[in-house]
């Protein structure tokens, strides 16, 4: 599938404990090559229309190689939009890839299958990062940063870090790693939504940037486990680690597909909270991002300590 699995050993008998963080993005194939080279596609993952117009792209051939392109839409421009013209929603169907070459040349190039991916950098903005590619990118590096802080420390649990594949197609990655790793404790590292924004009432928020990591309760592929949360809770408040609580009301993480695997797997999300998610302009609060390294640090150390089946529970 893809998957990169590391692994940080513990004690024999100390629980499996497998995160998740997604290293794929959203994006296209070229699914048409016309006579004039302007490439129509598909889209592979949750694609807003209006998020892709005016953008720039790369185009990676099947030798590797990058070519540079506009991703525009097959309208008018508004200087020769009627009223009725401009007030019509943009379709995926209607964009289109030019790569400032002649279809020949194009055809040479490309084929139908080639990737497409938004061309933008990361930059930091104020008490932000932003980038597109934050889903799920930033929780490789809270893995990869958590798994430092712990080299010359030993931990009873056996971590095994997953950077995980087609995330954003159906869990696919997560879900044959957990089959195959057989793990004791899940735990997916995603970000999720903060529209604290204009326009957006306060309890529609979901979550709020610089007020601490995301402590997931539910989205709409899991039901994280109860005593999963209350022990990150419980951890976050011994530490003094700033939190919120985050239950989304669609979207979902790797959790959900290592929770359905095998018997079932008790499961949980640590989210970074994002605004304007699935577009080039994905931004973090430095500060959430710090905490949610310090919170899995922190529970990792401890993950042996409690049990989460419901044996005894009513």
């Amino acid at each position: 599938m893809g998957n990169v699995i590391g692994l940080k050993k513990g004690k024999p008998d100390g629980p499996r404990v497998m995160i998740a963080a997604h290293i794929d993005e959203i994006g296209f194939y070229v699914k048409h090559i016309d006579d004039k080279g302007f490439l129509r596609l598909l889209p592979v993952g949750g694609w807003d229309p209006r998020m892709m117009v005016a953008q720039r792209v790369k185009v990676t051939t099947r030798t590797g190689e990058w070519l540079r392109g506009t991703l525009m839409s097959s309208t008018k421009p508004t200087h020769l939009l009627t009223a009725d013209e401009a007030g019509k929603g943009l379709k995926i169907e209607e964009c289109f890839v030019d790569l400032g070459m002649s279809g020949e040349r194009v055809k040479e190039l490309v084929e139908l299958g080639d990737m497409v991916t938004m061309d933008r950098t990361s930059e930091r903005v104020g008490d932000m990062v932003v980038s597109k590619t934050l889903d799920d990118r930033v929780c490789v590096f809270v893995m990869i940063e958590a798994l430092r802080r712990l080299r010359n420390t030993a931990v009873d649990a056996n971590i095994y870090a997953v950077a995980t594949t087609q995330e954003e197609v159906g869990l696919r990655g997560a879900t044959t790693a957990a089959y195959s790793l057989k793990p004791d404790i899940g735990i997916a590292l995603d970000i999720t939504l903060a529209l604290d924004i204009p326009g957006m009432p306060e309890a529609e928020q979901v979550t709020r940037l610089g007020a601490g990591t995301a402590i997931k309760i539910h989205d709409s592929s899991l039901i994280c486990h109860p005593k999963l949360v209350r022990h990150f809770r419980d951890v976050a408040e011994a530490k003094g680690i700033k939190y919120q609580l985050e239950m989304l009301p669609r979207g979902g993480t790797d959790a959900g597909g290592i929770q359905r695997s095998r018997g079932g797997v008790p499961s949980f999300t640590l989210s970074i909270p994002t605004r304007y998610v699935h577009t080039v302009n994905e931004m973090a609060h430095i500060e959430d991002i710090q905490a949610t390294i310090d919170l899995l640090v922190a529970y990792l150390e401890v993950a042996h300590e409690r049990k989460y089946d419901y044996s005894g529970d009513i």
